[in-house]
């Protein structure tokens, strides 16, 4: 990626290689929070010049290093700087909301040597949709610069009432400060080094500065890392690349973690998405809770609290309706966009109830769903009473919202829903994947209020979900072809084009034994199986398109939810087969990172070729190796039962799976895959939970 991120809670910096903020980028690059730009440019110069790159890691999500030196300078013949003689080295971190960066310079040059250090800056304070490009609306004013010793500060008033502030420190002296530029003059013998730190405050309404010294700032956020860490069960095989997979994830989920008051769960992802996202902050969460259930309450109650709670067709918003996505620049806030927060998909509330549902299985925390009980009756009346617009027992999508999003789903591009004969389908539609979800919501939601003693109102949802399922299979088979459509149009005429999204009702129990088969093997089969992965659509298809964002891509995400289905049916061949395809795209992939998505072009290009945009780290994307470990362990707790059901298998390149203090319930749960004489065989290493463990592939029990 031609880029460098950092993210720590609502903060990230965006620059290129170099640690530079500058205009005419690929990227839009700066400091954001809220939805704003608070640096627009931020540049380091060396006696007025750019540096030349050495070095630029962007591997640590919550550090950045870069290597510089100078180029050569002279003028009018006489030697100012000979090139290549002086290493600068910037690091950046944030904490607490405020950026840190070191300049240090180490001097080469075998004698005395004097250059200036310069920062040049400028904060604009462009609302997210006016930086790329989106929107353009009514905006604030930006106040003059003010400058002085050891301070630059940019001041903002914006429309919206909110007063936005930069302030820029450092604890050097400097040469001389102006406007928004600072110049040291440093002097340096061979092998010294000097060095300075500079703060950078996005400050935000009411918030008022809280950078502290830097080593101490430093201290605290390696210190959340190392909590973080070892929070974590710990995984090992004999699959090295698979075990880089897991480490990359695991770190790539903490620092896309964001806490807006109701506890930490993962944004979208990063540079554009670092906000709540329903659907997408959902499924990771979803992804993460065999290593850790304490972000998935964190954004399950994050959802809840912006549920919606009327009918505003600008919003998409109805009474019940989990949120699509929530915006907090200018814009949102006076009303210009409907983000504050938009209500536009179709299968967050459904995810909201599977992700319930799925919490508490591996929890126990029936607390949880006594507490959010309100929540649950009105996103169930939703399903009924707005999501199934004309009472034919499906959910659909309908956009009301004049700036708001036409295809509801996962694939929200506005050509992802589209007939064999290259036609797009109309609205309202209903998609095979999200009637899917609201089985599994309806059955799971059942079970919950049984444990609650509510039979009455459990029954009612299974004999819902039963019609459902019933319907569904009538109405979105294709007899001819084997498999199900993408959804049904307005006409409630199939739209027959094969995609992935039927592979995601595998995990929901909506579907026949026999059927569920014929699903597996078609997403497997050549024509949807690119060797790096299950593509978004069908090859040959009227709509495909392998360098496409819907229609012929490959996203990692969407093929861990088939995944977990997979794993959960004991399709292992499917599913061993989809695995090692994400892991041999891994390998192409800067930091062994899996992108948001990538073109769905086959093997012969002897390598996945990447998407040109795609986000990096992204969170459902980082969350699919995690599936990986819960689909090879086939583990599916039942907490509410006492018991854990595992259907263990390894891919054909590893011999041992060995994972460790899984907390399930109110303990942990240890577990050894072995392959021995060419059989996998599975031990139970230690289990404190109180659940019986049974073993669906060798049929044993395990107390």
């Amino acid at each position: 990626m031609n880029y460098r991120v950092i993210k720590e809670n609502d903060l990230f910096l965006l620059t290129d290689e170099k640690g530079d903020i500058t205009p005419n980028h690929t990227y839009e690059l700066g400091l954001y929070t809220k939805d704003t730009r608070f640096l627009s440019e931020f540049k380091l110069l060396i006696n007025g010049e750019s540096p030349i790159p050495l070095h630029s890691d962007g591997g640590e999500n919550y550090r950045s290093t870069i290597l510089l030196t100078n180029p050569h300078q002279e003028k009018d013949g006489e030697l100012i700087l000979w090139r290549e003689s002086i290493q600068f080295e910037r690091t950046r971190f944030i904490h607490n909301d405020v950026l840190y960066e070191t300049v240090k310079a180490t001097s080469y040059f075998p004698k005395e040597v004097s250059f200036n250090i310069g920062l040049q800056s400028d904060a604009d304070f462009t609302d997210m949709f006016i930086v790329r490009g989106f929107q353009n609306g009514e905006t604030g004013t930006k106040a003059p610069v003010t400058s002085e010793p050891g301070k630059i500060t940019f001041s903002y008033n914006g429309i919206d009432q909110i007063d936005r502030k930069t302030v820029i420190s450092w604890d050097q002296p400097e040469k001389q400060v102006e406007g928004g530029s600072v110049t040291f003059n440093w002097t340096l013998q061979h092998g010294e080094s000097k060095e300075v730190t500079f703060t950078v405050e996005a400050l935000h309404q009411e918030t008022t500065g809280v950078a502290a010294d830097r080593q101490s700032a430093m201290q605290a956020l390696q210190d959340s890392y190392k909590v973080w860490n070892e929070s974590l069960p710990k995984v090992q095989s004999n699959h090295q690349q698979l075990n880089r997979l897991i480490q990359r994830g695991t770190d790539d989920l903490r620092v896309l973690l964001t806490d807006v008051g109701f506890g930490s769960f993962p944004v979208a992802g990063l540079p554009w998405f670092g906000v709540p996202f329903g659907r997408d902050s959902l499924i990771a969460a979803l992804q993460l809770l065999p290593f850790n259930a304490e972000v998935a309450k964190g954004t399950l109650r994050t959802m809840a609290h912006y549920q919606g709670t009327k009918v505003d067709a600008w919003r998409d918003e109805q009474p019940g309706k989990i949120m699509h996505e929530i915006r907090y620049g200018e814009l949102a806030n006076t009303n210009q966009i409907p983000f504050a927060p938009y209500y536009g998909s179709v299968d967050s509330t459904p995810l909201f109830l599977m992700l319930l549902v799925e919490t508490i299985n591996w929890t126990g925390d029936l607390t949880l769903a006594e507490e959010l009980k309100p929540n649950i009756d009105r996103a169930l009346n939703w399903i009924d009473e707005y999501g199934d617009r004309d009472g034919d027992l499906f959910v659909e999508y309908h956009q009301e919202a004049s700036k708001g999003i036409a295809n509801q789903g996962w694939k929200d591009s506005g050509d992802s829903i589209v007939h064999r004969n290259g036609d797009y389908a109309n609205s309202p539609i209903a998609l095979s994947e999200v009637q899917g979800y609201v089985y599994q919501a309806k059955t799971g939601i059942a079970t919950l209020f049984e444990a609650l003693g509510d039979s009455g109102r459990a029954d009612q949802l299974r004999a819902e979900a039963e019609r459902l399922k019933e319907k569904f299979n009538q109405d979105f088979w294709m007899e001819d072809i084997g498999y199900y459509a993408i959804a049904l149009d307005e006409h409630k005429k199939q739209v027959g084009t094969i995609t992935s999204n039927p592979g995601h009702v595998l995990q929901s129990g909506i579907l026949t034994e026999e059927r569920a088969r014929k699903v597996s093997a078609h997403l497997t089969e050549e024509k949807m199986f690119s060797g790096y992965g299950i593509r978004t659509m069908a090859e040959g298809e009227a709509g495909y398109n392998p360098m496409s964002y819907h229609d012929g891509s490959v996203w990692p995400h969407d093929n861990s939810m088939i995944l977990l289905g997979m794993g959960k049916l004991g399709h292992h061949t499917e599913m061993n087969k989809v695995i090692g395809g994400l892991i041999e795209a891994s390998r192409h992939f800067e930091y062994d990172r899996l992108p948001e998505l990538f073109c769905g072009y086959d093997e012969s290009l002897k390598k996945a070729v990447p998407y040109p945009v795609a986000c990096s780290p992204q969170a459902w994307a980082a969350g699919t190796p995690l599936s990986f470990i819960q689909s090879l362990l086939g583990i599916f707790p039942d907490s509410l039962n006492k018991n854990i059901v595992i259907n263990p298998v390894l891919l054909e390149s590893m011999d041992e799976l060995q994972v460790n203090d899984m907390k399930v319930g109110e303990g942990v749960l240890s577990l050894e895959v072995r392959r021995i004489n060419g059989k996998v065989d599975v031990k139970v290493l230690n289990n404190t939970t109180g659940f019986e463990v049974v073993s669906q592939q060798l049929t044993k029990h395990f107390n």
